[in-house]
């Protein structure tokens, strides 16, 4: 991730408050404008987490989502308006981001990601992030970044919880032991029907949006390199209680030094 080109002056005062955090600076928001994040889906998770990257400078924004606008999707999916029903997911988002931020490049991928153009999808890509709704997305999402060396910020959401973690299987942590794969969190997916989806077991809007704007939080810490991202560590929460709690796990089977 290089450090990119010098922000101009209208960058400087839109990104006056990052700049003023020492842990961030010019330096860090120079990162920012030259980092591609690709976020798998435009939905309840990749909605909080386009906005906040965009707003932060990112400076390329891929999309990726085969499905279109529908009026069941507002109570959570906040890029999206009531005039875009119908409107491809992908281009409704570029419109709002662009609107927000004219200075991020979008790059839309109206298509359904598969085996196929999964590699070709999520190369040239600093940070991937998962707000996808299905398990055999997230595996294949967390399968290819693992293969290609690109960090993953993956999140889930559940009826009136969500959960999020960071994996860089790529990487080793302190004492030089291999961090863990999304193999090692979920060695398998759930068999088929056990889960139901968010359309029949529903979901409370507003957590789609806590998940997602901590995702895009863990994105700009790594990006920046500020901070502890969510490495070998689940966080989870609980709407209902208000409570978060943080579960460590580490590569399965492999000794650790």
């Amino acid at each position: 991730m290089s450090d990119g080109k010098p922000l101009n002056p209208d960058e400087i005062e839109r990104y006056a408050r990052h700049i003023i955090l020492h842990e961030i600076g010019g330096a860090g928001q120079q990162k920012l404008k030259a980092a591609r994040v690709l976020v798998i889906g435009a939905g309840g998770l990749g909605s909080p987490v386009l906005l906040y990257l965009a707003a932060a400078g990112v400076g390329t924004l891929g999309i990726v989502d085969d499905d279109a606008v529908s009026l069941s999707n507002l109570q959570r999916q906040i890029l999206h308006a009531t005039g875009d029903i119908g409107r491809p997911k992908t281009e409704s988002a570029a419109h709002s981001l662009i609107e927000m931020n004219p200075n991020v490049a979008i790059e839309e991928h109206n298509v359904r990601l598969t085996r196929e153009n999964a590699e070709a999808i999520l190369s040239g890509h600093d940070v991937v992030v998962d707000g996808s709704d299905n398990f055999e997305t997230r595996y294949l999402v967390a399968d290819t970044a693992e293969a290609l060396g690109i960090p993953l910020v993956a999140g889930a959401l559940g009826r009136f919880d969500g959960s999020l973690t960071v994996l860089v299987p790529h990487q080793s942590d302190a004492q030089g032991n291999p961090n863990p794969r999304y193999r090692d969190l979920f060695p398998e997916p759930p068999p088929e029907g056990t889960v139901p989806t968010c359309a029949e077991a529903g979901i409370l809007g507003a957590v789609a949006g806590v998940i997602g704007t901590l995702q895009a939080v863990e994105v700009l810490k790594l990006i920046t390199g500020i901070g502890e991202p969510l490495v070998g560590r689940l966080l989870l929460y609980d709407a209902l209680s208000v409570r978060f709690q943080t579960m460590k796990y580490g590569r399965r089977g492999e000794p650790r030094r």
